[in-house]
Parts: structure tokens; sequence; C-alpha cells
């Protein structure tokens, strides 16, 4: 007697690839892509094969999405210590060895294709922390947030070498997120946050004196000194390390409030934003859909945020809710950065903005942390009630 195998259909397949998923995350996923689509459509029509390319990277980006998606929270603690030290160890690397471009010495050649080192300590470091923080679970000491400290100023300091100031600060920002949410006590938060403020007033106080030439900060690079004397007084130089800010805030003030229009923006097509499908998507971005589109993308980044935190406050481990902490977190430091620059409330750095900027490592990147924060909420889902 014949014995029939009935072969299990696509759908019978897939079903138990999509169990777990959190669908509201998904949508909030899917309504910033489309977001992101559209507005590089529009910027960068007359910009060669730019939404070509974005759409590449999109697509890149959400395969490795859900490459992440399916690796269990416990297998990516037992990676967080071998990331990290790679990570280092080609910082080094870079330190040593790196290749020189653009008068900076970010890059290495590890022979078969050439890396960005920072990038991965970007997703390391948030890992390696929330690894150090579970291990001392129930334990803590403030050695333990001293240890801490130093597993953040190593990498650090070695990007800032480079010298990379915009990923530093998405590095250290990566890495207070984990720290913050492993109970640091507001006694040694508050301290940091008032010498910050109280330095900021000294600066524009003697902006005139501190930002004459000649004068030199020693703790950053001359260009460093320059982008923030440029953001205080951006009409010293108007055509030249000004003109950046100066565009930006007149396309984003150029939108209204319904914006000039699909394709329409007169400061983005005519080539007054510079990096307009780049760093300064946002500029291009309010200028053609205005304060509503604004709203809009805003509202999407909220959501973005309130779930990822959501899924960190219900995560079953210390480990996984750090870590989903620090990548939500992680999300709105690119948005906030980004949208500060480009209005001329921070200073140029070079971040993008996620989702509508075009860059393949950051949508990688990007990837990747929405990956992991699947994964977490996936992990929570799964577990027998």
């Amino acid at each position: 007697m014949a014995v029939v195998i009935e072969k299990p259909s696509l759908l019978q397949r897939v079903i138990p690839f999509l169990r777990g998923f959190d669908w509201p995350l998904i949508t909030i996923i899917l309504f910033m892509a489309a977001i992101g689509l559209f507005a590089m459509y529009s910027l960068g029509f007359d910009h060669g094969a730019r939404f070509a390319q974005h759409s590449r990277n999109m697509l890149i980006g959400a395969g490795v999405m859900l490459l992440f998606s399916q690796i269990p929270p416990q297998r990516l603690m037992s990676l967080a210590l071998p990331l990290y030290l790679a990570g280092v160890v080609l910082l080094l690397g870079v330190e040593f060895a790196g290749i020189m471009r653009k008068g900076a010495q970010r890059w290495l050649d590890i022979g078969v294709i050439v890396i960005q080192p920072s990038e991965i300590m970007k997703i390391a470091m948030p890992m390696m922390l929330a690894w150090w923080f579970h291990r001392r679970e129930g334990q803590l000491k403030a050695t333990d947030f001293a240890v801490a400290g130093v597993l953040l100023a190593v990498p650090a300091m070695l990007i800032l070498l480079q010298p990379d100031l915009g990923t530093t600060l998405l590095v250290v920002a990566s890495g207070l997120a984990v720290i913050f949410f492993a109970g640091l006590s507001w006694k040694l938060i508050v301290p940091p946050v008032l010498l910050a403020v109280i330095g900021i007033g000294l600066l524009i106080a003697n902006e005139s004196s501190w930002c004459a030439p000649g004068v030199d900060w020693q703790v950053l690079h001359e260009y460093q000194r320059q982008r923030v004397c440029t953001l205080l007084d951006p009409t010293k130089d108007p055509l030249g390390k000004g003109f950046h800010i100066i565009q930006g805030v007149i396309a984003i003030g150029s939108g209204g409030v319904w914006g000039k229009g699909f394709m329409q923006g007169t400061q983005t097509h005519l080539e007054f934003i510079p990096e307009r499908t780049t760093d300064f998507a946002f500029a291009g971005f309010s200028e053609e859909f205005g304060l509503m589109g604004v709203l809009l993308l805003l509202a999407g980044f909220i959501a973005l945020i309130v779930r990822g935190l959501i899924i960190a406050a219900e995560a079953p481990t210390l480990f996984s809710r750090l870590l989903a902490g620090a990548l939500t977190l992680n999300i709105f430091v690119y948005a906030f950065v980004n949208m500060g620059m480009v209005s001329g409330i921070l200073p140029v750095v070079g971040v993008p903005l996620p989702f509508v900027s075009y860059g393949g490592t950051a949508m990688v990147t990007l990837g990747v942390g929405l990956g992991m924060l699947l994964a977490i909420s996936r992990a929570k889902r799964l577990i027998p009630t």
C-alpha cells in the first residue's frame, strides 16, 4: 500500500515564520518606509538613480531586519562580547593602518572589502553593556557602573580620534542609554547635565571672543570648532561654512503649513540645499510637504519610539530590556540630531534621518536594530502562558 505524503503549501510553511511577530511594530515600520520612499522620489527624481538606490538599500535593510528578527535574544547575548572585542580590534586597526579619505581616517581594508568599524560599535556597544549589566543583575555596585564607563569610553575615544564626532555621539548615546536604564543614580546624572548647561551658556555669552580667528579650543579639532561657531552665527560666512545651515533654515521656513508640493521644492531642486538626499533630506522634506508633512513624520517616529519602549518594558530578561531600550533611544537620537542640525539648533555632524536619508550603511544598521527589537518582542510572545 503506497503512502502518500502531502507536501505543505507555501502558506503552511510561511505561517511558522510569521508567528509571534509584533504586528504593531511592523505596521509602523511599513508606514515609515513608505514615507521614506515617497520623500526620496520627490527629493531625488532629478538626482540620477538615487530613488532606485534608496529602494534597493531599503530592501537590503528589510532582509537584514527579517534575518535578525529570527535570532533569539539568548543568542544575541552570546554574540555581545565577541562582537564588541572584534569592533575594538578593528578600531585599533583603523588607528594604525586605516585608509584616509577627505581628511578623516575611518576605513579599514581587510582584504575582501573596505569597512568602517565605527558602524559596528553602534550595535555592539548597547549589546555589550546590556550583557555586562545582565551578568551583574541583583548585585550591582558603583564599580560595575565604572566598568561600564570604561567599556564605553575605549571605543568612543578611538572613534573620536579618527575624527568622527557624529558617530562618537551616536555610540556614546547608545551606551549611556543602557547605563541609564540599568539604574544609574540621578545624583550622578544631574551634575554633568548642569555642567553642560553652564558650558553652553558660557559659550553663547563668549561667542565673539572664543570664536575669533586663531583661537584654539584644544579639546576639539579646528573643523569641529568651526562647526560650533558656525552654528552660533552662520551669517559670519553665509557663502562658506554657514551656507548649509542658512539654506536648510530657509527651506524649512519656506514650506509653510502645507508645503510647496510633491517635487515642487525650489530650494531643493535648484540645488540650494546641499546633500538634499542624505544629511539634509529633512530640509527638502519640510519645504515640499510643510508643517503638516513634518507632523506626520514626527508622529511616525513617536509611534516607533513608544512601541520600542513598550517592547523594552515587557521584555522577559534584563539583557532584552536594556538592549531594546537602547536601540529605541538610538532611533530617537538619530532623528533628533538630524532634525536639530538641519534646523540650526545643533552643529552639523553628518547624522542621517532614519528611513528618509539615502545611505546603505545607515539602512543596514537601522535594519539590524529593528530586527533585534522584533526578536525581543517575538521571544516574549512565544513564551508559553
